[in-house]
């Protein structure tokens, strides 16, 4: 996985801008306002979702490259290392988890623009 391909996958979905909120290297993506995921952009080594706290929980048990959110609240937030033993395309399945949480959590208003398949 490059940074450049997880990029490029989170800003296809629906509503989703990215930025530097907190300083130059930590690249943020959101939905709605809302933080669904985030990254170091110079060390791209691993890379921040949220996530359902009993799947959270299921995933950490299951991939050692699953850890609980580095510099989050570590019940909703996964850290997910690149290099280990997840898959690309199960980082994709976490991307999208992440993004239909955030959504999910949205004003209804908000929620009734998007077009989830």
């Amino acid at each position: 996985m490059t940074l450049e391909r997880l990029r490029d996958y989170c800003l296809q979905k629906q509503f989703v801008t990215e930025s530097f909120p907190f300083d130059a290297n930590t690249l943020v993506f959101k939905v709605g306002g809302k933080i669904f995921a985030l990254m170091y952009a110079d060390e791209f080594i691993s890379f921040n979702l949220k996530c359902d706290p009993e799947k959270a929980i299921e995933f950490r048990e299951q991939f050692s490259g699953i850890l609980p959110g580095y510099h989050m609240n570590k019940k909703h937030w996964n850290t997910v290392m690149i290099f280990e033993d997840v898959s690309n395309e199960f980082l994709f399945t976490l991307i999208d988890h992440s993004y239909y949480l955030v959504v999910r959590s949205l004003p209804r208003k908000i929620r009734d623009e998007f077009t989830l398949g």
